[in-house]
């Protein structure tokens, strides 16, 4: 073995750092006079499957592990990027930047286990350490991420493996309920989302021209306090709500479990967009576990969520979980304010749909590779076929199955709850295969108005089943008519609900 090193690179996620790695990294060095560089990467993410732990706890374990080994160190955060070929000079370029140092294989051994990272450093000539895949090891350690899904899994063992800078910051800091809950959380996704499929972009869209309405409807039921909006996009209504007067000694606490929309409300706050001191922002999944203290909010608002918890998790067990939490933290006489789709009273009727066919193509049969195609390739089949084709699609991309008979060229029976549920779902051609995920018919209104009294909760009598006649008249009735089985018209059922619920003042113990 030669010199040591002056620089070890060490790029990686490090969630969480390993005896075997205080082990290896010490005998590469072999110097007081050489320095591990830590490139953390995803330093911008956090409480996503992918990165459980934030930047900033990382940091604090790298820098304790440091202290406790006597290996000399430097951190430098790099963000995430597009995956690229040129990763590692992004890494490097970052790290010059961060530290005015320009690592280069002469006085630098990249130590890496990945393959397809090492490969990358190592075609611009910087030699490789492979750590854990070390094929001189006797005995194959497990690698960090290992130990930390020994963490998730409950398995005690994770703390005999894990260095000891790691155990002392995830127990002073909580991070190991922290873990647990995040990599165990039923319903998001790697990189802290319900979908991977989905374009934010149009989202943020559609809330910010959505809020008023949605405020309008709602802030008369609104009771002073904290006052917290759960799922609540890029915070556009509590904008709205953070202008009342009457509301400006009361708490803002928006709760979003997607990252992109997440960012964008944190990045309001910090250039000023809200007026109140007190509007928090929480990246959070309810279902993963309580989130506020029992009977500590006044005000609980959701537009457009009920459903996706429905849609992404188990159904009603899901939703009347979720409508028990919402309880458990509401204060007595505190109020949860519900806006959202639902299914129409009949939900099982037979009924006898009439589609245009005339307005797209009409392909012999459906296609069922959708999702190895690109969005735009989605949205252009999607958005060429009729809306009688687009139903036989939706038939086979839409996670809830359904039976349809068809009855002649544009006409089929079907229950009622499909049929609506196709309808209403039809035109989002922009986000087809995130939209086909979700089912917005799942409950009529009494079947909502059952289980919120199964949570505890008393109905207020402004409660309601809507109809959005907008979408009817513009998106709905031009090309499609609605018979019972005998062909007699039937009126366009409802398509949405408010529900105001409220914790009774008194309750039994």
């Amino acid at each position: 073995m030669g010199l040591p090193p002056r620089f070890v690179l060490f790029p990686g996620r490090h969630h969480l750092l390993t005896r075997f790695q205080a082990d290896y990294l010490g005998r590469l060095a072999r110097s007081d006079g050489t320095t591990i560089v830590w490139a953390v990467t995803s330093a911008n993410h956090d409480n996503t499957r992918r990165n459980p732990v934030p930047y900033h706890r990382r940091e604090a374990a790298i820098e304790r592990f440091s202290v406790l080994t006597g290996l000399r160190s430097l951190v430098v955060p790099v963000f995430d990027t597009a995956p690229t070929d040129a990763f590692a000079e992004v890494t490097l370029k970052t790290i010059a930047v961060a530290t005015g140092l320009d690592l280069t294989p002469a006085d630098t051994v990249v130590a890496c286990s990945t393959p397809a990272v090492a490969k990358l450093y190592e075609r611009i000539g910087f030699p490789i350490a492979q750590v854990e895949a070390d094929a001189e090891l006797d005995v194959v350690p497990e690698r960090p991420w290992d130990v930390l899904l020994r963490l998730a899994g409950g398995d005690p063992t994770w703390r005999t493996l894990a260095h000891p800078a790691t155990t002392d910051v995830f127990e002073r800091y909580r991070l190991v309920e922290q873990v647990r809950s995040v990599v165990n959380d039923p319903l998001v996704g790697d990189e802290g989302g319900l979908t991977a499929t989905r374009d934010y972009r149009t989202y943020v869209d559609a809330f910010t021209e959505a809020a008023e309405r949605k405020w309008t409807a709602v802030r008369r039921h609104v009771q002073p306090g904290r006052i917290v909006d759960i799922g609540c996009g890029a915070g556009s209504v509590l904008e709205l709500a953070d202008r009342e007067a009457a509301l400006h000694e009361s708490d803002l606490i928006g709760v979003e479990v997607a990252r992109h929309l997440y960012q964008e409300c944190v990045h309001k706050k910090a250039q000023g967009v809200f007026r109140n001191a007190n509007v928090y922002f929480y990246q959070r999944n309810v279902l993963g576990g309580a989130i506020f203290a029992d009977r500590s909010v006044d005000t609980t608002l959701t537009f457009a969520l009920t459903h996706e918890i429905w849609s992404y998790g188990r159904q009603r067990e899901s939703l009347l979980q979720f409508a028990r939490r919402i309880h458990d933290h509401t204060v007595p006489g505190g109020v949860w304010i519900n806006s959202d789709v639902c299914g129409p009273a009949e939900r099982r009727r037979p009924v006898l749909l009439r589609l245009a066919t005339e307005d797209g193509a009409n392909p012999p049969a459906p296609r069922h590779d959708l999702a190895e195609l690109s969005e735009g390739e989605v949205r252009r089949y999607v958005g060429g076929l009729s809306t009688r084709a687009r139903l036989a699609q939706f038939a086979v991309d839409f996670a809830f199955p359904f039976e349809y008979e068809v009855v002649d060229e544009g006409s089929v029976r079907l229950e009622l709850g499909s049929a609506m549920d196709y309808l209403t779902r039809k035109d989002y051609v922009d986000n087809w295969l995130s939209e086909t995920r979700e089912q917005f018919c799942g409950l009529s209104f009494d079947e909502w108005l059952d289980l919120l009294a199964e949570a505890g909760f008393e109905v207020d009598p402004a409660s309601a089943p809507l109809r959005n006649d907008w979408v009817i008249d513009n998106r709905i009735a031009p090309v499609a008519t609605l018979t019972d089985t005998d062909g007699r018209p039937l009126d366009w059922p409802d398509t949405h609900l408010l529900g105001i619920a409220r914790r009774p003042l008194t309750e039994e113990p």
